[in-house]
């Protein structure tokens, strides 16, 4: 079926364009501190980062998305090929091998993971069917999931990068909580999942030791900032306290734009990337604050409006997956910056600086729009019909 542009869904675009208006003021206010004397040197990157994003979703979106359960699979193993070839050949920058250098630009295989990722385990539930699984039966699905998903955990983890490992986990949970898997299944994973946080309370306060032969030097100084940010205020916990602190003086309405004193004082380090949102905090108080979130919960229940509309599972699911992707990268940089989560360096979605993480919401969100474009209501849809 032919897809035009111009049934995308409005409200979608005008959430996300109203996410553009908050990063552009964020991006110019929280930079100046960095470029004096370029004012609007990342403003401009920033737009253009936008641009290139918007084009590359509508270029998803009309894409048949359908035609991707077939090339899942391969997708899933080039992804990990390219994660492998980070570790024996990436280029390391601030204690980190995150890259693959081509010579004149570079690449970060962990974002198109996320993506490859989505598409891997949409494929694998769909083929379940819709029928509600017994506990025996949602064993084997539950393992290939979590076996999947651990592959490019791990590999993005020793890269290290805490922050997208993550959102990996983020993205194969927000599946398995909406497939037919068992209740008696869930429960086993939510019963495996606090005893792993048990055993990390556990490790770090009575066998540190060993604690800290899992975590890199850099990931337990964000651990220890994230956890006792008073006493290791000049330290590990300085960017968690300065964050916390221009927030807090924001109070109702802020100080108001580019008058932040904690952030145009250069106190609140990578304030136009990972720390944007103490900017918003400052600079438009609780209630800006409170309009951003009350965009990405639109956002993300759209999104679910979405799925629920769509003609096959494959479609379902991917929405879920993008849903996953979205809402724990925003959950972990609002969280950290308020002092909920420890440190991990996520870019909030759509609103923070950057090239990749920007790029991989806007390939995301296209496949959404892919799948709104294509879902009409029929009496059956392709999954009730037995062959």
């Amino acid at each position: 079926m032919q897809s035009n542009l111009h049934k995308a869904d409005q409200l979608l675009l005008i959430l996300i364009f109203s996410l553009f208006i908050y990063s552009l003021l964020a991006v110019y206010s929280g930079s100046g501190q960095y470029v004096q004397e370029e004012p609007f040197y990342f403003l401009i990157r920033q737009i253009v980062w936008y641009l290139i994003g918007a084009g590359l979703m509508f270029l998803v979106a009309k894409f048949d998305y359908e035609l991707l359960e077939k090339w899942a699979v391969y997708l899933y193993i080039g992804g990990v090929i390219l994660l492998l070839a980070v570790h024996f050949f990436g280029t390391e920058k601030n204690g980190s091998q995150r890259w693959l250098s081509f010579g004149f630009f570079e690449i970060q295989p962990s974002e198109f993971m996320k993506i490859f990722l989505i598409l891997y385990i949409s494929f694998i539930l769909s083929k379940v069917g819709k029928s509600s699984l017994t506990f025996k039966n949602s064993i084997p699905v539950v393992c290939k999931v979590a076996l999947y998903s651990l592959i490019p955990f791990i590999l993005i983890f020793a890269q290290p990068d805490l922050g997208s490992a993550l959102v990996i986990l983020g993205i194969a949970v927000a599946l398995i909580l909406v497939s037919n898997i068992s209740t008696k299944a869930l429960l086993a994973l939510f019963s495996v999942a606090t005893t792993l946080l048990g055993l990390f309370a556990y490790f770090f306060y009575f066998h540190h030791d060993l604690f800290t032969k899992v975590f890199k030097p850099h990931q337990l100084s964000r651990i220890y900032g994230w956890l006792d940010p008073v006493q290791y205020g000049s330290d590990y916990g300085y960017q968690l306290q300065q964050a916390i602190t221009g927030i807090g003086s924001g109070q109702l309405t802020g100080k108001g734009f580019n008058e932040g004193v904690q952030v145009q004082s250069g106190k609140v380090p990578e304030a136009h990337t990972d720390f944007i949102f103490a900017v918003i905090g400052e600079e438009f108080g609780f209630i800006g604050t409170s309009l951003l979130v009350l965009i990405y919960l639109l956002l993300i229940y759209r999104i679910i409006h979405i799925s629920l509309q769509a003609n096959n599972l494959f479609g379902a699911y991917i929405c879920v997956g993008t849903i996953g992707l979205i809402s724990l990268q925003v959950f972990q940089n609002i969280g950290m910056t308020i002092g909920v989560m420890p440190i991990t360096g996520l870019a909030l979605p759509l609103v923070s600086y950057g090239g990749s993480a920007l790029l991989t919401n806007f390939i995301a969100l296209g496949l959404v729009l892919s799948v709104q474009m294509r879902s009409k209501q029929f009496m059956f849809s392709k999954d009730d019909i037995i062959s």
